[in-house]
């Protein structure tokens, strides 16, 4: 889709966990002038650092960073509620003089961002979410993912079964509107793209590569303390409802259950990890306009640079 010039510039940094986005958006925005939006669903949450593999202080190198740690764990958090947010950061970010550079995995959050999607203002009638909660503890997942499958079957081919949150919210969606969630998203998109967006995508020459990254990353986490907060999201499962389903915790609840073995658990961790990876990188291929850099090259930085400075001299 061509762009227009007078168009608010977005830098974007993509990819599978584990290629380093995070190192190469802080190194951009100490080159560029720019501060970060974390396009990343769990790192909204106070208190869950290690899991998600959040930015430290000494890993910003004073860049500001945005969408991070703005919610209690408790709090729910959509992807209409961070394009409201991405956007009123990028115009304030724009008003410093500094460029608005995404950086994070959860594709549905930065293509729903860049593409313009608008969500509705509808709210569920009251009572509607635990009554499903409730129908989904006393018929089980997969009846209600059946009712899924036979009102919208588009959305319910785009969620796993064991997603309860989204199937349940799907659902929520088809009974308070009457409308199928896929239909919504279609209708959703407007004419033109709010931004002129770069959108840098990071991925290893080898999936192999990508996946001994991962393996590392996990025993790193496990020696930074991930089992503890594990262990805390764990104790608060029934109110931590979004951190309970995320890759990171849930592997290690059958250990706290006593049900099986920490080595084991964390074997898991590494399995969901991966395919976690696979899905992100499905994703992204499927986005139009991602520039892929190879994670890892010792020229990375410097070929980011460059492709960024073309992009906003171009503007």
């Amino acid at each position: 889709m061509a762009e227009s010039n007078d168009k608010r510039p977005v830098l974007a940094v993509v990819g599978p966990t584990a290629t380093g986005k995070t190192a190469l958006g802080v190194e951009l925005a100490l080159r560029l002038g720019g501060e970060i939006i974390s396009a990343d669903s769990m790192q909204v949450y106070r208190g869950l650092d290690v899991g998600t593999a959040k930015v430290t202080p000494e890993e910003t190198q004073g860049v500001p960073h945005h969408c991070v740690d703005i919610l209690p764990p408790e709090e729910p958090f959509s992807v209409a509620d961070f394009t409201a947010l991405a956007g009123r950061l990028v115009e304030e970010i724009a008003a410093r003089g500094h460029l608005p550079i995404l950086v994070g995995g959860t594709g549905l959050y930065v293509q729903s961002f860049l593409y313009g999607v608008r969500f509705t203002e509808e709210k569920a009638p009251d009572g509607l979410r635990e009554q499903l909660a409730a129908e989904l503890a006393a018929r089980g997942p997969a009846v209600l993912y059946s009712e899924l499958q036979a009102v919208d079957p588009e959305a319910a081919a785009a969620i796993h079964p064991n997603n309860h949150v989204r199937v349940l919210r799907a659902l929520e969606h088809y009974r308070a509107t009457g409308r199928r969630l896929s239909e919504q998203k279609a209708a959703s998109l407007p004419p033109e793209r709010p931004y002129r967006a770069l959108v840098l995508g990071l991925d290893f020459a080898g999936r192999d590569q990508l996946y001994r990254r991962i393996d590392a990353r996990v025993d790193r986490m496990l020696e930074q303390g991930l089992l503890e907060e594990a262990r805390m999201v764990y104790g608060h499962r029934q109110t931590y409802r979004t951190a309970a389903q995320a890759i990171g915790y849930k592997e290690f609840f059958p250990y706290f259950a006593g049900e099986d073995s920490l080595e084991h658990c964390a074997s898991q961790l590494k399995q969901a990890s991966r395919r976690y990876a696979k899905r992100q990188l499905t994703w992204f291929r499927h986005m139009d306009g991602v520039v892929w850099l190879e994670a890892g090259s010792p020229g990375l930085a410097g070929q980011a640079v460059r492709l960024a400075e073309t992009f906003l001299h171009e503007g």
